[in-house]
């Protein structure tokens, strides 16, 4: 345990989130009284224009100290002298460094993104990154690749004017050990689906209306795991999508098809009926006992058969998700995960770093998984970004997670042409996202910039429970019509 003492919590948060970075997975108090407890003690002391901090080792007798002069009144530069004078005395702590430095936000490529807009250089973003943040370069790097494509591909999008439409499907075959997403087993709901799929089109009409004059610029069907639907219930809302919004108009139409175990070769066929351009089959890994471990319920057989099946009913952009970090997975695991979806030969990889939320199984119960052996390194990215390379693959969308394996990130690679928008304009922020179904997260972004040439955003939710989805669905909508109808 960690206690965080501050007489001043107006960077409380700025604090934990480094602090959770060097130390993943140790619990906080903020409360003087526990601070025998505790192994480490981080004090910091708000004294007129001064801020000190010292980093306290209860089992040593190493204190790390600094004292600053910031400008209280810059909130922003505070914040980063504050982080900045916290890693330096950290990592004299630890003796490490951190790949991201300070960083702890989700979006590092909107950083570079926002520089590259601004006309800077290459070489004038890595200056910046390196001393306001003290990420290394080989991030850095990955950073600005990312950003670079990202601008080309957003070049040819209307992303300020139109919007995308995200539709969320809450149920799965099973809930998976490391996922905090809402999702429900599709089991209690099969025979109540009628209501859910109601209040979804009741939603969804009123989300036609209010975008009417406006361009659909992609579309995103999530969850869950859409795919757990039966054929005719995943046939008529594919239907209602078409009859309710232009989507000869979107560049990208998606479906999570996600787990295997809830593919078949009817549903797949339902899905190519209403031409939908893009789909995810999922193994996360290709190494049966882990699946076993995190609660998939299907097989690498599955995996392949699914994928197969995918190809032969013409798909021909298929994203794979993998995640490095998953239980007595070793380095070498992940290489043999790695070589068996180079032999499928996917068009898009996305390879996430294992993130446990709160709401996970695997760490809501964590007493019960606490031998398992959980580790992600530089090594395992940089294996995976070797074999993307090897599959014809560019990164093209990165992003973070607290609490995420390695302090390290995600990366999405595609082949040239089968770049996925909608994961660009949703981490990026760059356009306004309308959600519908339990769950789901609406996102407004004004096309207005403020002074300092960012844009405003606001978000309104979905309630996550099914029932309640169903039951306050007018609610739902008038939080909507409360977001759009300010100007």
């Amino acid at each position: 345990m960690i206690a965080i003492l501050l007489n001043d919590a107006s960077f409380e948060q700025d604090i934990r989130e480094l602090l959770m970075a060097f130390y993943p997975g140790e619990t906080f108090t903020h409360k003087e009284e526990e601070a025998g407890e505790v192994e480490l003690i981080v004090r910091g002391v708000r004294d007129g224009n001064s801020f000190s901090l010292d980093v306290t080792p209860v089992k040593k007798e190493a204190v790390h100290f600094a004292l600053i002069y910031p400008d209280f009144s810059n909130r922003f530069e505070t914040k980063n002298e504050i982080k900045q004078t916290l890693y330096r005395l950290l990592s004299a702590q630890t003796g490490r460094e951190l790949p991201w430095g300070t960083l702890t936000g989700i979006r590092p490529t909107k950083i570079a993104l926002t520089k590259l807009y601004d006309g800077w250089t290459d070489e004038q973003i890595e200056t910046y990154m390196r001393e306001t943040y003290f990420t290394s370069k080989e991030k850095i790097d990955l950073s600005i690749d990312v950003a670079e494509r990202e601008r080309r591909l957003l070049s040819t999008i209307d992303y300020e004017n139109g919007y995308s439409l995200y539709v969320g499907i809450p149920f799965c075959p099973t809930t998976c050990l490391y996922c905090s997403f809402t999702s429900f087993p599709i089991v209690k709901w099969e025979k109540r689906m009628d209501l859910y799929k109601e209040a979804l089109f009741k939603e969804m009409e009123y989300v036609a209306e209010q975008m009417k004059d406006r361009p659909l610029s992609t579309i995103y069907f999530g969850g869950g795991t859409p795919t757990s639907l039966n054929p005719q219930d995943l046939d008529e809302i594919l239907t209602k999508v078409e009859e309710l919004f232009p989507v000869e108009q979107a560049v990208e139409f998606t479906v999570e098809s996600g787990r295997p175990d809830s593919i078949t070769r009817e549903k797949l066929q339902v899905l190519r009926n209403h031409g939908i351009s893009r789909i995810s089959i999922n193994p996360q890994t290709m190494k049966d006992e882990t699946l076993k471990i995190i609660g998939r319920r299907h097989t690498v057989a599955q995996t392949v058969e699914s994928f197969q099946l995918a190809r032969e009913l013409g798909f021909d952009d298929i994203n794979m998700d993998l995640i490095m970090g998953l239980p007595e997975e070793s380095l070498e695991d992940v290489r043999d995960t790695l070589e068996q979806v180079k032999a499928l030969k996917p068009d898009n990889l996305t390879v996430h770093s294992l993130a446990l939320k709160r709401a996970a199984r695997l760490n809501m119960f964590k007493e019960d998984y606490k031998d398992y052996k959980m580790v992600n390194t530089t090594e395992h990215m940089n294996l995976t970004a070797e074999y993307a390379k090897k599959m014809g693959l560019e990164p093209y969308y990165l992003y973070r997670q607290k609490s995420m394996a390695g302090n390290l990130e995600n990366v999405g690679y595609a082949s040239p042409g089968k770049a996925g928008i909608y994961n660009i304009l949703i981490m990026e922020e760059k356009q306004t996202i309308v959600a519908c179904g339990a769950g789901a997260s609406t996102k407004r972004v004004w096309n207005e910039p403020n002074p300092d040439g960012t844009h405003r955003i606001e978000r309104c939710e979905n309630v996550k429970d099914v029932a309640q989805y169903i039951e306050r669905i007018d609610e739902m909508i008038e939080r909507k019509q409360k977001l759009f109808a300010e100007e």
